[in-house]
């Protein structure tokens, strides 16, 4: 009998041996750190505990020499990425993709192949593809261990079978994620992504580490690695970006005042945890204005007053969850001494809180605080005047306009004129010089143009922290030839109008019927004077007649 206990005891212990000597996940994915010894079940991940199959799937350590041969023409690298921070219940998505030696590439058929026109060795011929991994070739001809029938090395590192979904045999990479003590395994071409949800992930910082496997002819080939720390918080992750029409750096939290601002608030939620919740905005601008609560992420909100400002944001969202069951709390015993049985069997019952469309919710709130300084600032840029220099043919042969130009507000130190086309869209010209203003903001600037025609005008003033523009249509006419031909127009332009002037006092002066006396030698004397006038009233008033009809009669009258 104790021969037997002896026996067992043996057993017992070469089998605790072996355990021991086995290699576990934890060794080939914590790269040295400590794993999480407590922690709550992923859902879908396994312990990194059981046991790894270092055969099919060997273990190298960093500076290994084995890693310079691992992969043909060079070293590949992964890029690990991630949109965290993530909202505790929501779900953190990591990316990885493999980064190849030069000239290298995925092909449609998930084989590596030389890049054609590429400068590394060997070229590839233009009639034949030249690969560098032809995995497809492997699998189609079962040189690869009878590969149609022998799944001997189509599984993980834990032993599990790969999933047979459509294409998987086109996918010779695997992929072994790492986190909070617990391993993911899948398969995959040159890039992978796995989500994780949060709700059983402790708050705080973490490492994400993956390690990559390639295909080989009687195993899998480490590749690459990589980690990548991500987050979970139960604050909402927000951000608020703000925008003001004549402010001039957006990022130096220096804005103008009595010029409205707006606040964009930017949620982080890329798993859109949030879409079915109600969120609300409360705003705390420092300024005396008090609270204000939005429904809408958008807001704006004018200074009146110079001077630095604390901005407080609290966002709080309402979120949908299921009910957990009623459960009833025995309360702790009190130190009081009974000295008999209580008949009180009540007990402290803890229920979620009912929202107004049915079930239960739970309040999640984020907080965003910054400081804000306000300036007066340049308000308003208007062009009041705008002059043609005038020039004789021996100056210069560009035309010279004057614009004279007045702003509300601060005083500028500079002026950058922008000439374009018509339109506005392209830009021909650009001209900035400093200012020197000392009381009143008016000031005259001068530019030219060296061909006639119309243009789009920018005028812009700045100071330090602001600036504000005028636009203006310029229609810019060419030197002397220009001149000598508007002083002809302008001369028969003149003579056109006296002439007209002539003709409607000629016209009063004979409209109307006025019989005069007069003594037969003065008849003769007027006649040939009176048929030239009655003539030239005939050419520049045909269409004038006389108002009463009797006076046809009268001689002289045409």
């Amino acid at each position: 009998m104790s021969g037997v206990r002896h026996h067992l005891g043996f057993l017992l212990l070469a089998e605790a041996v072996l355990c021991a000597a086995a290699t576990r996940f934890q060794d080939v994915l914590s790269y040295g750190s400590t794993s999480a010894t407590s922690y709550k079940k992923l859902q879908g991940w396994s312990s990194d505990q059981n046991t790894w199959n270092e055969k099919l799937y060997p273990f190298w350590e960093e500076g290994d020499p084995r890693w310079k041969d691992c992969w043909k023409g060079g070293r590949v690298t992964a890029k690990l990425d991630t949109d965290s921070p993530a909202l505790v219940g929501s779900n953190v998505t990591f990316v990885v993709a493999l980064q190849f030696p030069k000239c290298q590439k995925e092909d449609n058929d998930g084989n590596i192949v030389y890049q054609r026109n590429c400068t590394q060795d060997p070229p590839a011929a233009e009639d034949q593809q030249v690969y560098v991994y032809n995995w497809t070739e492997w699998i189609d001809n079962c040189v690869w261990e009878n590969c149609t029938s022998n799944y001997s090395h189509n599984v993980f590192p834990d032993g599990r079978p790969f999933p047979h979904h459509p294409g998987w045999r086109r996918k010779n990479f695997v992929y072994v994620f790492h986190t909070f003590g617990q391993y993911y395994e899948t398969t995959g071409r040159s890039s992978a992504k796995l989500s994780v949800n949060t709700a059983n992930i402790t708050l705080g910082k973490h490492v994400m580490a993956v390690s990559i496997y390639r295909r080989g002819h009687s195993g899998y080939v480490p590749i690459a690695r990589a980690k990548a720390i991500y987050s979970v918080t139960d604050k909402i992750p927000i951000f608020v970006s703000m925008f003001q029409k004549h402010d001039r750096n957006i990022s130096d939290s220096i804005f103008i005042k009595d010029s409205p601002i707006t606040f964009d608030v930017n949620i982080h939620d890329p798993s859109y945890y949030l879409n079915n919740s109600a969120i609300s905005y409360k705003w705390n601008f420092g300024d005396g204005s008090g609270l204000f609560v939005a429904s809408s992420s958008t807001t704006s909100h004018t200074y009146t007053l110079q001077g630095n400002f604390t901005l407080n944001l609290t966002v709080q969202a309402i979120i949908p969850v299921p009910c957990k069951p009623v459960t009833p709390t025995v309360p702790p015993p009190t130190p009081a001494v009974t000295t008999g049985a209580s008949s009180d069997s009540s007990a402290i019952v803890e229920s979620m809180e009912d929202n107004p469309d049915g079930g239960c919710h739970i309040y999640r709130n984020g907080y965003y605080r910054s400081g804000i300084s306000v300036v007066e600032g340049i308000l308003e840029v208007n062009i009041i005047q705008m002059t043609s220099i005038q020039m004789t043919e021996s100056q210069a042969e560009n035309s010279l306009v004057d614009f004279v130009v007045t702003c509300q507000g601060s005083l500028p130190t500079d002026v950058c004129t922008v000439v374009s086309d018509p339109t506005c869209q392209v830009s021909k010209s650009v001209v900035c010089d400093p200012v020197t203003v000392s009381d009143e903001c008016l000031l005259t600037v001068r530019r030219s143009f060296e061909e006639p025609g119309t243009y789009c005008i920018n005028i812009t003033l700045g100071d330090d922290s602001s600036q504000a523009l005028a636009s203006a249509l310029i229609s810019v006419n060419g030197g002397s030839s220009y001149r000598t031909t508007e002083g002809v127009f302008i001369f028969l332009g003149l003579l056109a109008v006296f002439a007209t002037i002539g003709a409607f006092v000629l016209y009063k002066r004979y409209k109307q019927y006025k019989p005069i006396e007069r003594s037969a030698g003065q008849t003769e004397k007027q006649e040939g004077l009176t048929a030239y006038f009655s003539s030239f009233k005939a050419v520049f008033f045909p269409n004038s007649t006389e108002r009463n009809p009797l006076l046809k009669s009268k001689p002289g009258i045409v």
